[in-house]
C-alpha cells in the first residue's frame, strides 16, 4: 500500500511515534461502560492500530478519499465500519447505535468546531481522548482565572472534566507542525441540564469573551443590560474570573432582569 499524503488543507500531519500513539489509545478508559470508539481522522493508521489492541468496538471517519481507500486495504475486518463523511456534518447514529467514545489526532484547522459539534451531541460522547494543539488543549483543560480559560474552556467544563495528560513535540508527526501539540482527555459529568436557561447560558458565555479584557458590564452591552443589572457587582470582572457556576449565575440573573 502506497503511503497516504498529508494535505495542508485538511491539517492534516500524520503521527508517526509509535510509543506516543499507544499512550493515547491506552487513555482511553470506556467511561461509563462505553465499549465503542469513533476515531476522528486516522490517516494511515497509526493510533487505530493500538486502538484495535483493545477491547473497543472501533469505528473510523475521514474526509480524505485516499485515506479512506488506504483504510479500507489496511483494515478489510472494520469495512462496514470505515465512514467516508466529515465529522461535523454527519449523523453518526446512522451507524453507531448508542453511545460512543471519540478519540483521535484532532486536525488543527477545525478542532474547535470539532468539540461544538461533540458539545451537541455531549449526552452520546461520555469520553473524548484527543491529540490537538497545545495551545487549544491548555486552553479546553484550563481553570477559571487565567488567560488561557475561554470559551470553549467553560462551554466544556459545564458538562465534562477534563485533564491535560501530556504534551507531544512536532518532531514525532509526518509533516512536523510548527507547535507542540497536546493530549487532553474529557469525561462526562453528571450533568444532564444546566440550572439556567442553555441557549442564553452559551450566548453568555460567547458574548462574555467577545472582549475578553473589558468587564462584563462593557462585553454584554449589546444584550440590554437593565438598570438593576449594571449595578450588579458581577459585571465588575472579566469573563475569564468565572467559573461555570458563576456564569450560570449570571445568566440566571440576566433572564430575571428581563422580566421585571
Amino acid at each position: 500500500m502506497e503511503k497516504v499524503r498529508a494535505k495542508k488543507h485538511l491539517g492534516q500531519h500524520f503521527l508517526k511515534d509509535l510509543g506516543i500513539a499507544e499512550k493515547i489509545a491506552l487513555s482511553v478508559t470506556g467511561h461509563m461502560g462505553v465499549k465503542k470508539v469513533l476515531e476522528i481522522g486516522p490517516g494511515m493508521g497509526v493510533l487505530t492500530d493500538f486502538l484495535l489492541q483493545g477491547d473497543w468496538e472501533l469505528f473510523l471517519v475521514d474526509i480524505d478519499k485516499e485515506s479512506i481507500a488506504y483504510l479500507h486495504q489496511k483494515y478489510p475486518q472494520l469495512s462496514e465500519h470505515i465512514i467516508d463523511a466529515d465529522f461535523l456534518k454527519y449523523d453518526f447514529g446512522k451507524v453507531i447505535e448508542g453511545d460512543y467514545i471519540v478519540a483521535g489526532n484532532f486536525p488543527y484547522n477545525i478542532s474547535s468546531q470539532i468539540f461544538f459539534k461533540i458539545l451537541e451531541v455531549r449526552n452520546k460522547v461520555p469520553e473524548v481522548v484527543c491529540m490537538l494543539q497545545k495551545e487549544v488543549a491548555q486552553r479546553i483543560a484550563s481553570p477559571h482565572g487565567n488567560k488561557e480559560y475561554g470559551i470553549l474552556s467553560v462551554l466544556l467544563q459545564a458538562f465534562y472534566d477534563i485533564e491535560y495528560l501530556f504534551t507531544v513535540p512536532p518532531t514525532v508527526f509526518d509533516p512536523p507542525p510548527k507547535v507542540n501539540s497536546g493530549v487532553i482527555r474529557l469525561k462526562r459529568n453528571a450533568v444532564q441540564t444546566l440550572e439556567c436557561n442553555e441557549k442564553l447560558f452559551f450566548r453568555v458565555v460567547k458574548q462574555g469573551f467577545s472582549t475578553r479584557r473589558k468587564t462584563l458590564r462593557n462585553a454584554l452591552k449589546s444584550m440590554g443590560l437593565s438598570e438593576e443589572m449594571k449595578n450588579d457587582p458581577i459585571l465588575d470582572k472579566r469573563a475569564e474570573q468565572l467559573d461555570v457556576p458563576a456564569f450560570i449565575s449570571l445568566t440566571n440573573k440576566l433572564e430575571l432582569s428581563w422580566k421585571k
